[in-house]
Order: C-alpha cells, then structure tokens, then sequence
C-alpha cells in the first residue's frame, strides 16, 4: 500500500476509484473536480495540494499542483495534515469533519450535503488504500 500523502498514494487512489464497482455505482452521478490541499503541520513540513478529476463514478486524473498554480476546483478541502490523517483512520467522521471545520470546504455545499452517500463512499475507498502515513 501507498503512504499517505505521497503522489503514489493518489495514483493508488485513483485505480481503486475506477475498479470499485460500488464506488461506480454511488457515484454515478457525480459530477466535480476537488483540490485537496494538505497543510503542513509538525509531520508533514511542506503543504501539498493534489488536484483529482471525479466523474460520474471514474477517476479521471490526478495532479499534484505546485505552490504557483491556480487551480479552480468544484471543491477545495483544506486541513492540516494531521487532520487528513485523523480522517483517513476512522477517528473522525468525513461528515463531522466538515461540519466542525476539521476539514474546510469551499465550494456549493448545498451539492456536498445532497452527495452524502458518494462522499462517504469516496472516503471508504480512502482508507481502503492507506495503511502507511509519514511520522
């Protein structure tokens, strides 16, 4: 398995999203992009931002962005890096995490809440990849 946050991490991400019957199907109506941006903290001593292209059920592309890059995203989660961790290990909830700004959402919410099922979904196939964090 990939470490988390490294870019293999994301590649092994993005094959699991796309040969994940059941994410398929939750997310057959998916239609956005997200940037996940990972603030550095005591662990992690550089942000990294990784852009992921989701559409309806597939995993189009990732990216690693660089520190000068604008991307526009349908959303942008944003969290320190131990935060993800948290998230990625089952000690916090994805729905708690953004309701009590653990991870800050920007983008339509209005569209995250009505997409409850594949966000949850999204984050099973998460942790399904990630056995390995940086210490």
């Amino acid at each position: 398995m990939a470490k988390f946050p490294e870019y293999s991490w994301f590649e092994t991400l993005k094959n699991k999203l796309n040969e994940d019957d059941q994410y398929a199907r939750i997310a057959s109506k998916w239609e956005g992009d997200i940037l996940f941006v990972i603030e550095a903290d005591e662990v992690l001593k550089n942000p990294i931002s990784i852009h992921i292209d989701l559409w309806h059920g597939k995993c189009r592309g990732v990216k690693e962005v660089g520190t000068d890059e604008q991307v526009k995203a349908t959303f942008t989660l944003s969290a320190p890096y131990s935060n993800y961790v948290a998230l990625l290990n089952g000690n916090v909830d994805p729905m708690q995490a953004m309701l009590t700004r653990k991870l800050r959402v920007q983008g339509n919410m209005a569209i995250m809440m009505r997409s409850v099922p594949t966000v949850l979904d999204f984050v099973r196939c998460c942790r399904e990849v990630t056995d390995e964090y940086l210490e």
